[in-house]
């Protein structure tokens, strides 16, 4: 393996390492602080503020994977030999500034207080992220929401995913403060969990489809709709 086929492993391990088990810590917390909110268990106010630190980790975990993915992509395909890197070294640059640029509005996400500049970085965010993945290089089963393939799509359900937990993260003090707010982020969380699952099946099998960097010229060869491949050269006498 190649160091770009050994940097396309470090999406998946970030979220396994560490996405997936602060996810089981997060909701462990979640359901522990609403029964600290109905006075099923009797249990210190700091579970609740536990639970959103848990979940702001979520957030950064999550967006920080995708963002290292998409670099990934962008990575393997303007150093591969051919076909050229549309925009060549300057489209390169400018994708990593954007890059740079999202994750600031993350971490900036982290340190305001306003609603109004919760808001605006958790947009922000979310835009470089849907502006990125946008990009050709960018693999999508379908960009159509009236195909199956789209629902099936790896991508797209990151991308829903990052939004439901920008939203979570930008929400906090609104969701500690009113209760129909603390109902749509038990909704958002539950179909999160959904997201989660689709996820972890759809990156398990496309895991299976990304050849590494030498096989590439060979598997690109393929008919894919007719799965036939061109017959391997014959070895030197």
């Amino acid at each position: 393996m190649t160091a770009i086929d050994w940097f396309s492993l470090l999406h998946p391990v970030l979220i396994i390492l560490f996405v997936y088990p602060v996810v089981g810590a997060t909701i462990r917390l979640g359901i522990l602080a609403r029964e600290r909110r109905l006075k099923i268990n009797p249990l210190p106010p700091s579970v609740g503020v536990e639970h959103a630190d848990h979940g702001r980790w979520v957030t950064t975990g999550v967006v920080v994977a995708v963002l290292v993915a998409l670099l990934y992509s962008y990575a393997s395909r303007f150093l591969a030999p051919s076909p050229p890197f549309a925009g060549g070294a300057p489209r390169f640059a400018l994708l990593v500034l954007v890059i740079a640029g999202t994750l600031a509005s993350l971490l900036a996400l982290w340190r305001v207080k306003t609603p109004n500049l919760r808001a605006s970085f958790a947009l922000l965010t979310w835009a470089g992220i849907l502006g990125l993945g946008g990009q050709g290089e960018i693999w999508r089963l379908s960009d159509n929401p009236l195909s199956g393939a789209f629902w099936s799509s790896h991508y797209w359900a990151g991308v829903a995913l990052v939004g439901l937990l920008l939203f979570a993260t930008a929400a906090k003090q609104e969701i500690f403060r009113s209760l129909r707010m603390r109902r749509l982020h038990v909704t958002a969380g539950v179909l999160s969990a959904v997201l989660l699952a689709v996820l972890a099946i759809t990156g398990t099998r496309d895991l299976l489809e990304i050849p590494l960097s030498w096989q590439k010229p060979v598997i690109f060869g393929c008919n894919f709709e007719a799965r036939i491949c061109p017959p391997p050269a014959q070895p030197p006498t």
